[in-house]
């Protein structure tokens, strides 16, 4: 268990679902993964919100956990999204991941029904008694409309297999809060780009991140300057990435990332309703800004592939 939450610190991609024609692309997922893990991830995370999860049946769901276990092959944790807020249907997805061989799930609050904090208790309690891997809860009360209380997640805490919280609240000085009545050893991962900087610097491990499907060489090296408390280094990272960041959000996640994937030719920018196209606006702005990230993402990756040549 310490082993895993060890390696989770520093920047995860929450990846999407490729599909090709209608289905799932798995070679293009298989791809994605290698390239995600050879420029410096910590951990891949498939079948969450970027992953489109609701829209994915109980097959393809475990069909994309087995593909990103094989892709990562060990060289990293897999922590698998089992989100439903129907939480017999989530232990379900929990258990299929389980056997699909994910290192660790990633588990969201009860979207639209608006549980009460005990009912959300019950909820992650069911999907901790159906399975024996470690489970990170997830936060993002903007697509849930119900958050979890600082009290709960204490509670939580103290089931043997809840190691850890993605917070997307963007509530910075929660994450001192939550350290001191949790300790080291629980891991607090944002779950919102923009402010992951102000989250590590706050006492968080790491963030669970969009932009690192486009840029995670970049991403990895804002992490590893935050672990050697490199302030300025930090910062200039942090200065780079914002407009990516803003630009992955101009709408729902992931249409814009898969649009800027799909630029780089790592994936076909397909959907699947209600989730449409990219704008053309939004779609020009994105251009302007991957032309502007991505020589600085080459040249990062360029440094982190010397590194762990000379490592080796």
């Amino acid at each position: 268990m310490t082993d895993l939450i060890n390696r989770c610190r520093g920047a995860s991609a929450a990846l999407p679902t490729p599909y090709r024609l209608g289905r799932v692309d798995l070679r293009a997922l298989e791809t994605h993964c290698h390239r995600l893990i050879e420029r410096g991830v910590a951990a891949l995370v498939p079948c969450g919100t970027t992953g489109e999860s609701p829209l994915l049946t109980a097959e393809e769901h475990h069909q994309v956990v087995a593909a990103t276990v094989a892709a990562a092959a060990g060289r990293v944790p897999v922590i698998a999204g089992a989100c439903s807020n129907n939480t017999q249907t989530a232990a379900e997805l929990a258990r299929s991941a389980e056997r699909a061989g994910a290192s660790a799930l990633l588990c969201v609050t009860p979207f639209y029904l608006k549980p009460s904090q005990a009912g959300m208790t019950m909820h992650f309690r069911a999907i901790h008694d159906a399975v024996g891997i470690p489970i990170i809860l997830y936060d993002v009360p903007s697509r849930t409309a119900v958050a979890l209380s600082d009290v709960t997640v204490r509670r939580l805490a103290e089931l043997p297999r809840i190691v850890g919280l993605k917070d997307a609240t963007g509530d910075i000085p929660r994450v001192a809060r939550l350290r001191r009545r949790l300790g080291k050893d629980f891991l607090l991962l944002s779950g919102d780009d923009a402010s992951q900087a102000a989250f590590r610097a706050a006492g968080g491990d790491g963030c669970i991140s969009v932009t690192a499907n486009v840029a995670p060489a970049l991403c990895a090296a804002l992490h590893r300057a935050a672990d050697e408390e490199l302030d300025a280094d930090v910062q200039w990272h942090s200065q780079i990435l914002a407009p990516l960041h803003a630009a992955l959000f101009l709408e729902a996640n992931p249409i814009p990332l898969k649009r800027a994937l799909s630029r780089l030719g790592l994936m076909g920018d397909g959907l699947r309703l209600p989730l449409t196209p990219l704008s053309a606006e939004a779609d020009r702005t994105l251009e302007r800004v991957l032309q502007a990230v991505l020589p600085q993402e080459e040249k990062e990756a360029a440094r982190h592939a010397m590194a762990q040549a000379h490592a080796a």
